[in-house]
């Protein structure tokens, strides 16, 4: 019987230790760096604008980002200080802001609208190269669904030769 009121008030106590504060600290510094993104890079984006034909390809560059961040083995080492491996789950770390940020580096969406503040930030600043990081990681992007398509049809090729053989 203990064991099964601990997981509800651990996940009370888990649920407190965020405060919105350390959310609005987090929204504080996306928009800092909105602004100085902004503000860096007025004057090149009026000779050099995004246009729309991009906004598929940062679309799929901020995805590919994102994932790397919040999911791979390669994003470990943004995550470590904020997550921890609980049953085989990340789970955020600590109290507070350190909380706050690992609720954050674990959820590919929210890591998505950073990613995609640095990844328009670096077309903005700097076009060439922000082409050349957005192409990189869109190619990446389509990757992941090709080989995710790949297994999938492989999978059910799999399970009809068998059924049929």
């Amino acid at each position: 019987m203990a064991t099964e009121t601990q997981p509800e008030a651990r996940r009370e106590t888990d649920d407190r230790t965020t405060e919105p504060a350390d959310y609005a600290a987090l929204n504080a510094a996306y928009a800092v760096l909105l602004a100085g993104v902004l503000a860096g890079t007025r004057a090149r984006v009026r000779e050099d604008p995004i246009e729309t034909r991009e906004l598929v390809p940062i679309a799929a560059a901020t995805f590919a980002l994102s994932k790397v961040i919040a999911r791979e083995k390669i994003g470990t080492w943004v995550r470590d200080p904020f997550v921890e491996i609980e049953n085989g789950q990340r789970r955020p770390r600590g109290t507070r802001l350190r909380r706050a940020v690992g609720e954050l580096v674990t959820c590919t969406r929210c890591v998505g609208a950073w990613s995609a503040l640095a990844i328009v930030g670096l077309r903005a600043a700097d076009p060439a190269a922000g082409r050349t990081v957005t192409n990189v990681l869109a190619a990446s992007a389509a990757n992941d669904w090709l080989q995710a398509g790949f297994k999938w049809m492989t999978t059910r090729a799999d399970v009809a030769e068998r059924r049929l053989g």
